[in-house]
């Protein structure tokens, strides 16, 4: 017997579309759910930002991206190892928000397998003299003007290597939000005591 429930109201049919638009963010370019909000802090100073989401792994609840060890999120993120990240694709009116816990890699194995993926281009934000977020005279990039103009070699961007972080976020919570003409639908699944729970949207 064909099941007559829409997807949007069965728990797994669910999950499983929202792990489908993770995975797909990570190669696909134009996915909105590519560049989610991050957002870390503590009470008396919260911080979001843009990240780029460069994996997705259903089966150990993590997703995770890039940052540089001297950005300040990275003590925010050692004083507090909770933050959040927000996703929302407009055409699929899908909104995800993950609670996770953060890990920060660095000049590690995971570290090591990523850099190795990252393209010579990707590799400049790590070349910068001074960390992300330093004050500075000058309107500037933070980069040596042939750096700028992508003049080095892959071989040369091998010492941004120092600077490359992987903030793997290890996934506590997922709560979901379709809006629908029909009638909103909202979830929230609970993944470090396995439940499952329909919420007012």
């Amino acid at each position: 017997m064909t099941n007559t429930v829409p997807y949007y109201e069965d728990f797994k049919e669910i999950k499983k579309k929202i792990w489908s638009m993770l995975d797909n963010a990570v190669t696909n370019r134009s996915s909105p759910f590519r560049i989610p909000v991050f957002i870390c802090g503590d009470q008396n100073d919260l911080d979001g930002r843009i990240v780029v989401l460069r994996k997705s792994d259903q089966s150990n609840h993590l997703v995770q991206y890039h940052s540089d060890i001297r950005s300040d999120k990275i003590e925010k993120l050692k004083a507090n190892k909770n933050a959040a990240l927000l996703f929302y694709d407009k055409d699929e009116k899908i909104q995800v928000r993950l609670k996770v816990e953060c890990i920060i890699n660095h000049k590690n194995e995971i570290t090591e397998e990523s850099w190795s993926k990252t393209q010579h281009i990707s590799r400049k934000c790590y070349l910068v003299d001074n960390g992300p977020g330093t004050k500075s005279e000058v309107p500037t990039s933070g980069l040596k003007p042939e750096l700028d103009n992508f003049d080095y070699t892959k071989e040369q961007s091998e010492e941004g290597y120092k600077n490359f972080t992987v903030i793997q976020c290890k996934i506590k919570s997922i709560e979901w939000l379709y809006l629908a003409a029909k009638g909103h639908r909202r979830a929230k699944f609970d993944l470090e005591n396995n439940k499952d729970n329909w919420l007012v949207p």
